[in-house]
């Protein structure tokens, strides 16, 4: 999805040219998401909304996300606060054109990060706010994770899995 460079910078490009290729490219813009599908910009959005309102929770209510980090994790109340302001940053990158793919990559890295606290509350069945959540939550929120790593990528930009285009080559 990058852009040519303007007609202006052409002789940069000459040996390029001359090689067999179009041009140098400029770094992705604003104007790089132009041909995305609607579908990407809803899935970013939605992952953003989502991430969002996770980072808030995890500031305001952090005694829940505590609980349920694995005891071998240090300083639990910190990184729970660390991981909200993860979340918040996420949220706010991937609708910058300029740091969505960072971001992106940060959030899949985050979430594979987390993974363990959920694997926790799962075995050990840790209440929240009194409730124990059975097996109907835990197993669909655990065999999600790698669809939530995806999905960070696909609406950053960092993939196109399984929605490439195929190209028809005679």
């Amino acid at each position: 999805m990058n852009r040519k460079i303007p007609a202006a910078m052409e002789p940069l490009g000459a040996p390029m040219k001359a090689a067999g290729r179009e041009g140098p490219e400029a770094p992705p813009g604003p104007r790089a998401a132009a041909g995305e599908s609607w579908a990407r910009r809803w899935a970013r959005w939605a992952l953003a909304a989502a991430y969002l309102l996770a980072g808030i929770a995890h500031l305001r209510s952090p005694a829940g996300f505590v609980a349920i980090t694995p005891a071998w994790v240090p300083w639990p109340r910190g990184i729970v606060a660390l991981t909200g302001l993860c979340e918040l940053a996420g949220a706010i990158g991937l609708l910058v054109p300029w740091t969505r793919r960072a971001a992106a990559i940060g959030l899949a890295l985050y979430a594979l990060c987390v993974w363990p606290a959920n694997i926790n509350h799962a075995l050990h069945d840790i209440p929240l706010g009194g409730a124990h959540l059975s097996w109907w939550y835990h197993g669909p929120r655990l065999a999600l994770q790698p669809v939530i790593i995806w999905w960070a990528w696909w609406a950053g930009g960092v993939t196109d899995w399984p929605f490439r285009r195929r190209r028809v080559t005679r």
